[in-house]
């Protein structure tokens, strides 16, 4: 009977372009980045995006929009955009120093029209050099009129 379940779990999961489709209607986008988590997991029509981090810029202008790029590409993958954006939650390594610069770049992002619920606050990011991290969650619209 063991046997059984797992060869109907293994054939009802596909894995193509590094997303992982299960049948049970969740997503998951990305597994291999890190060990601990999947970049993206889609669920009743909702992308949740994990927290992005930057290793790459040295400020948190270079490394907000890096990881706003980030964002874009794995919305694309859920099959959304940020114009369905619903929740941002961002964290500044000094929000004193970095609240405005970031600000600047989210504004140059975000969808005028359609701006998510967000949250931002200051925390001690996992590594030192690290200055940003958003997470965001999206709608998957069927109908792209919505």
């Amino acid at each position: 009977m063991f046997s059984s379940a797992i060869r109907r779990v293994v054939a009802a999961t596909t894995i193509q372009n590094g997303v992982r489709n299960v049948s049970s209607g969740i997503k998951r986008i990305d597994q291999t980045t890190l060990p601990t988590m999947s970049q993206a997991v889609v669920h009743n029509n909702i992308c949740y995006i994990s927290g992005q981090i930057d290793t790459t810029g040295q400020d948190a202008e270079a490394q907000t929009r890096n990881v706003l790029d980030k964002i874009d590409t794995l919305l694309d993958q859920a099959g959304t955009d940020k114009s369905k954006l619903l929740t941002a939650s961002i964290w500044l390594k000094n929000i004193e120093r970095d609240f405005g610069t970031m600000n600047e770049v989210w504004l140059e992002w975000v969808d005028d029209e359609n701006k998510p619920a967000r949250a931002t606050t200051e925390a001690n990011l996992a590594f030192p050099h690290l200055l940003v991290e958003v997470q965001v969650s999206a709608a998957i619209c069927e109908d792209s009129e919505d």
